[in-house]
């Protein structure tokens, strides 16, 4: 289905072959004014996303406005990656302490919550606005999600938790870029996309705080932004308390998640 198909059988609310079996039928005023609004929208470069108030994440619907990133699918992989590394820690499964640091709409925590439904989950975003569409699809997906404003580890209800997993796909776009992208960007919150002169400014702060958040061999999986593999594990390194222990490439081949895990008191 391609996106003009897409966008008629959302608006309309019929599937694609009633589409072109009924596309002699003439629309009624309501109707032609809706697909005219929408159309006009696209046109603009607006998302299509946004057009329709929702979109899909590991199968799972979430709604989105202008002030959420909407959900990509490299943000499953890092998900996915998750799961696979708690897996060995089966033993833990039903006691996991989970927090998704910058939840935007809560795809990941609200899919991880869906993926481990004995897993406690904190999420934190520093956006009110933000927060009240990830409690939507919190709601909308029938989890039960801790959420909590706040910038990064800046909360005080943090300090009272040691986590088995810290998860983020944090802004990781350098700033003289972000007015170079494609036009559909550009209605999307400039705050879940700057990351900074180097776009790098989100991963510092996270590897230097992290550990103080962390059980003894604890996960921290972060997503990231072309090219910027290396310069990332340099900060891992010179934190000295992780262990890089994978890297995992997207659907284009390029390293999008970077796995690693604290250090343990004995090395």
């Amino acid at each position: 289905m391609n996106e003009a198909e897409f966008l008629f059988t959302e608006v309309l609310n019929c599937n694609r072959l009633s589409l072109f079996l009924n596309k002699e039928s003439l629309l009624d005023k309501e109707k032609s004014t809706l697909i005219a609004s929408v159309l006009k929208r696209r046109i603009k470069a607006e998302p299509i996303q946004y057009i329709l108030g929702k979109t899909e994440f590991l199968g799972l619907e979430f709604k989105v406005n202008k002030d959420v990133f909407i959900p990509r699918p490299e943000t499953e992989i890092l998900v996915e990656t998750a799961i696979r590394q708690l897996s060995a820690l089966s033993y833990k499964l039903s006691a996991l302490n989970i927090l998704d640091l910058g939840t935007g709409s809560g795809c990941i925590a609200v899919s991880l919550a869906k993926l481990l439904p004995n897993a406690k989950i904190d999420a934190i975003d520093i956006s009110r606005k933000t927060l009240e569409i990830a409690r939507e699809n919190a709601i909308l997906n029938s989890v039960n999600i801790n959420f909590i404003q706040g910038d990064l580890f800046n909360a005080y209800s943090l300090q009272l938790t040691a986590y088995d997993l810290i998860i983020s796909n944090p802004p990781y776009i350098p700033t003289t870029e972000i007015a170079n992208l494609q036009p559909e960007i550009g209605y999307e919150p400039a705050i879940a996309l700057d990351g900074g002169r180097d776009g790098l400014d989100f991963y510092r702060r996270i590897v230097a705080l992290a550990p103080n958040y962390l059980n003894k061999c604890g996960f921290l999986i972060m997503e990231m932004g072309f090219n910027q593999k290396d310069e990332i594990k340099k900060i891992f390194y010179e934190s000295k308390d992780f262990q890089i222990i994978e890297m995992v490439k997207d659907y284009n081949n390029i390293d999008r998640v970077i796995v690693a895990r604290k250090i343990g008191e004995n090395g």
